[in-house]
């Protein structure tokens, strides 16, 4: 049995896991803000679904927030850093505020779960930290700048994460969805000048066939777009023997980017090679 902190479990990719974790008889501890409020609903659902779910208040924006949570967490062997949300529309009508907002869920919410957690981490010397990322943090398109820059900044933070953690024996490992049907378009948060988005016509109507696009590819039931390929992924990491997981797995439609993955991944190695810390690319071994 493995104690597991998920973030952003109120709905999608983090309730689908709490569930099958809690099903195959590990410890959850299943997160998310607002659980005496918006979000009671999910969280009262969740603390019946299993004696094997511990809800747990945290929101990830909020640096107390996030210490009180943890504070509750003695032991921990992962850390799934869920919690998301994309902010869509053209650059130049959101504010800097916004942006900022976007920033601070999706990279620094990370941030600030991964320091709370790593204490505890260092101290077993052993551990693994699943970042959620996107195809979108390998790719970008117009009308998702803002989201684009939060992934892109993940994708960096946790490959300088994976280095740094190897030697202390805690694994670090990027999950990158493709589309997904988790509402994902239902929940993106648009920029409150509409006057200036309305200037960007032509990425107005990008958006909506993007959107009209990826939503008929849910009605193909062979297409990959149950959020359960993503808990099979995340299961599969956690089993995976330290120094044997790769840094980046793409879930599920992937507009071709795994090929990417695959030829860069050969420049990284070399580069790590260069800098003599190939060594570090992932703990090599759990520690006792």
């Amino acid at each position: 049995m493995k104690n597991i902190l998920i973030t952003g479990c109120s709905s999608g990719f983090g309730n689908s896991a709490a569930r099958y974790f809690a099903d195959k008889g590990h410890h959850v501890f299943a997160t998310m803000r607002n659980v005496e409020g918006k979000n009671s609903k999910p969280a009262k659902e969740l603390g019946k679904y299993s004696d094997n779910i511990d809800v747990i208040e945290i929101d990830v924006t909020d640096d107390n927030s996030v210490k009180n949570g943890v504070s509750m967490i003695k032991e921990l062997d992962v850390l799934i850093n869920n919690a998301g949300l994309g902010y869509g529309g053209p650059l130049e009508a959101f504010t800097s505020q916004e942006f900022l907002d976007q920033l601070n869920l999706n990279i620094v919410g990370t941030f600030r779960m991964a320091k709370a957690i790593l204490p505890i981490m260092r101290k077993q010397q052993k551990g693994l930290i699943i970042q959620v990322s996107s195809t979108a943090g390998r790719a970008a398109f117009p009308g998702f700048g803002v989201y684009h820059a939060s992934k892109w900044g993940l994708e960096g933070m946790s490959e300088a994460m994976r280095y740094e953690l190897a030697p202390l024996g805690i694994d670090v490992a990027i999950v990158e969805p493709g589309p997904f049907d988790t509402n994902f378009f239902g929940n993106l948060v648009f920029p409150e000048d509409e006057e200036m988005s309305k200037a960007y016509s032509h990425v107005l109507e990008f958006e909506k066939g993007f959107e009209e696009q990826v939503k008929s590819m849910f009605e193909d039931i062979d297409a990959p777009t149950n959020p359960q390929v993503v808990v099979d992924i995340f299961d599969e990491l956690i089993e995976m023997e330290h120094g044997t997981r790769p840094l980046r797995t793409i879930a599920g439609l992937d507009f071709g980017y795994r090929e990417f993955n695959k030829a860069t991944e050969k420049f990284r190695q070399e580069t790590l090679k260069f800098m003599n810390i190939s060594e570090w690319d992932g703990a090599k071994k759990a520690h006792a």
